[in-house]
C-alpha cells in the first residue's frame, strides 16, 4: 500500500506541472520572475478577474504614493485613466520591456513639471540621478525616473547657502541664474532711491569664499546708517543719520535746514525763533565737511552775547535767558525775581503776587501812572463815589494789605452819612443793605424800613398811606417798645394790662397777616 501511495502522488504532482504549462500565457519579466509558479498568480490576479491597479499599487507604493500626492506623469489624466497592464503587459518572456520609454520625444508636460527656459535643453539625467531624490526606498531603484521634487534646491545647491528663502522661484527663473527677475529691492527692508539705483549689487553685496565656494553676502547687510556702507567725512561729529541733511540723488544736495535734528544732536537745543534761523546766519558757510558747523561748539543756550548783542549795555549782566525767552526779546519770563523796590513804585501786599504783564501791558521800559489806583483798576463801583467829576480814590476804603474784598470804612464814617447806623444795624452785615441782585449800590438806598424788611402789618398801621415802623419799633430789637395801646380806641386798664398780647390778637392763618386791628371789642366778644 505504501507503494502505491507514493506512485499516486508522482503522477498527480506530473499532471499538475502539465496543468500549468496549459494556464501560463507565459514566463514572466525578469522584474516578477520571482512571482513565477501557482501559489503566486493571486498576487497579480484577482480569481475571475484581469489584472487591476489595485494589486499592482499593493506592491508598487513608490507610485501610489506619488498619485496621492498628484505628482509625476503617472497623475496625469490620461494616464491615471488607464490600467497599468495597458502600458505594463505581462507574461512575454523574461527578457521582455515593460517599460517602454522614449526618452527623446517624451513630452514632458504630462508630469506635473513643465520643462521651460534652461530646463528644455538639460539631459534627462542631470536632473534625474539618485543624489537627486529625496525617498530612500524609490533612490535604490535602478535607472528610475521617479521621486524627483519640484523644489529648485533638490537638484541645484543653495547658492545663498541658507542665508535667503528656500523657494528659489520668488527670485530666479529657469532661463538663467543671473539676473534674478523677481527681486524686489523696494520690497526689502531698504528701498533704492536715487544714486542707489544705478549701483552695481556687489557694491554693497561683496562677494567671499564660504564654506569652500564662492558666496555673495545679500543678508544680512547692515544699512540703519549711510555710515555702514560709505565713510564718514564728518568724522563722526555729527551723532545724527546722514540723511537728516543729505538725500539719495548726491551728498552734495543739502536738506540740513528742515531735517536736521539740533536738539538731539548737539548740546544747543533750538527753541522758538531760533528754529526759523537760517543755518547759516549762526555757522560760518564752509565748504570742509570736517569744519562745517563746528564753530559754534561749546556753546550753551544763556550765552547768548556771543551771538547777540547786548541791548542793555551789561547794565544785567550776560545772563540773558534769565528774563527772555527764544519766542522773542520782547517775551520774559516770569519776573518773579525781580526787585521792584529799586522802581518808584515797591510792591506790597497783594500786589506782590501780580503777573507784571498785568500791569506791564507792553513794554516794561513804559512809564505807568501809579498815582491813583483807577489808573490801573477798573472802579468796581461804577462812579458812585464821584463828586463834583472827582472820583475818590479806592484807598480811601480798601488796601493793597487787605485787597479790595475787604473795606475799611468804618462804623464812624457811616455815621456821617443820611443813615447812621443803630442797635441791630450795627452788626448786620453790608451785603445784607448794599446787595441786589449780585450788584453793589451805596448811594441813593431808600432809608425806610420796608425798603429793606417786609411789612408783616399790611396796612394796619398805616396813616395817610405810609406804614412808619419807628412809630413803635427801634434797632435795638423788634419788640414795639415804643407802641402805646392806650392811644387806640381800647386803652389797657386794670387785668387787661398785664394780658400777653396774643390772647387777644390771635396768630394768623396759614398764608395770611397777622392783624392787630379788632373790629369788635365789647366783653361778650372776647368773653364766653
Amino acid at each position: 500500500m505504501r507503494i502505491v501511495g507514493y506512485i499516486l502522488f508522482y503522477l498527480i504532482c506530473i499532471a499538475g506541472l502539465n496543468s500549468f504549462g496549459q494556464l501560463s500565457p507565459g514566463d514572466l519579466t525578469n522584474a516578477h520572475a520571482k512571482l513565477e509558479g501557482m501559489n503566486n498568480c493571486t498576487q497579480c490576479h484577482d480569481l475571475g478577474n484581469s489584472v487591476t491597479n489595485t494589486k499592482c499599487l499593493d506592491c508598487h507604493k513608490e507610485i501610489k504614493e506619488l498619485l496621492k500626492q498628484n505628482r509625476g506623469y503617472h497623475s496625469n489624466s490620461q494616464v491615471k485613466s488607464k490600467n497599468c497592464i495597458e502600458c505594463h503587459s505581462e507574461h512575454h518572456g523574461r527578457n521582455f520591456q515593460m517599460i517602454r520609454f522614449d526618452e527623446k520625444n517624451f513630452d514632458h508636460n504630462q508630469t506635473t513639471y513643465t520643462l521651460d527656459g534652461k530646463h528644455k535643453t538639460t539631459d534627462c539625467r542631470t536632473c534625474h540621478k539618485p543624489e537627486n531624490i529625496e525617498n530612500a526606498e524609490i533612490r535604490k531603484l535602478n535607472n528610475t525616473f521617479l521621486g524627483l521634487q519640484d523644489k529648485c534646491l533638490s537638484c541645484h545647491k543653495d547658492f545663498h547657502q541658507g542665508t535667503l528663502d528656500k523657494d528659489c522661484k520668488k527670485c530666479h527663473n529657469t532661463t538663467a541664474f543671473r539676473p534674478a527677475p523677481g527681486f524686489d529691492h523696494n520690497k526689502s527692508d531698504f528701498k533704492l532711491k536715487g544714486g542707489h539705483v544705478q549701483v552695481d549689487c556687489k557694491k554693497c553685496h561683496e562677494s567671499v569664499m564660504k564654506n569652500g565656494v564662492e558666496f555673495q553676502v545679500f543678508k544680512p547687510v547692515v544699512h540703519n546708517d549711510c555710515v555702514a556702507c560709505h565713510d564718514d567725512p564728518h568724522q563722526e561729529h555729527f551723532k545724527g543719520t546722514c540723511v537728516q541733511c543729505h538725500t539719495d540723488e548726491a551728498f552734495t544736495t543739502f536738506i540740513g535746514k528742515k531735517n536736521f535734528t539740533h536738539d538731539t544732536n548737539t548740546k544747543f537745543k533750538l527753541l522758538g525763533k531760533h528754529r526759523q534761523v537760517d543755518c547759516f546766519q549762526c555757522h560760518a558757510k564752509t565748504k570742509d565737511p570736517v569744519k562745517v558747523f563746528e564753530d559754534r561748539n561749546g556753546v550753551t543756550t544763556n550765552q547768548c552775547a556771543t551771538c547777540h548783542e547786548d541791548f542793555h549795555k551789561g547794565k544785567f549782566g550776560n545772563d540773558c535767558a534769565k528774563c527772555h525767552t527764544e519766542k522773542s526779546f520782547h517775551e520774559l519770563k516770569s519776573m518773579d525775581f525781580f526787585d521792584h523796590s529799586l522802581t518808584d513804585y515797591p510792591l506790597e501786599g497783594k500786589h506782590v503776587g501780580v503777573d507784571c504783564k498785568k500791569c506791564h501791558k507792553k513794554n516794561y521800559k513804559d512809564p505807568i501812572d501809579f498815582s491813583a489806583c483807577k489808573n490801573c483798576h477798573e472802579d468796581f463801583h461804577k462812579g458812585q463815589f464821584t463828586r463834583e467829576g472827582i472820583q475818590e480814590d479806592c484807598k480811601e476804603c480798601h488796601s493793597i494789605q487787605d485787597g479790595f474784598a475787604l473795606s475799611g470804612y468804618s462804623l464812624e464814617r457811616h455815621n456821617e452819612t443820611d443813615f447812621p447806623l443803630t442797635g441791630a444795624h450795627i452788626a448786620t452785615p453790608c451785603f445784607a443793605c448794599h446787595v441786589s441782585e449780585e450788584k453793589w449800590t451805596f448811594t441813593n438806598l431808600n432809608g425806610e424800613c420796608v425798603a429793606c424788611h417786609d411789612n408783616v402789618h399790611g396796612n394796619d398801621f398805616a396813616m395817610n398811606g405810609v406804614t412808619d415802623c419807628k412809630r413803635c419799633h427801634e434797632t435795638e430789637t423788634w419788640y414795639p417798645s415804643l407802641f402805646d395801646h392806650n392811644l387806640t380806641k381800647f386803652k389797657l386798664e386794670g387785668e387787661h394790662a398785664n394780658v400777653a398780647c396774643e390772647k387777644c390778637h390771635l396768630p394768623a392763618k396759614a398764608g395770611e397777616k397777622i392783624s392787630f386791628k379788632i373790629p369788635k371789642f365789647e366783653c361778650i366778644d372776647c368773653h364766653k
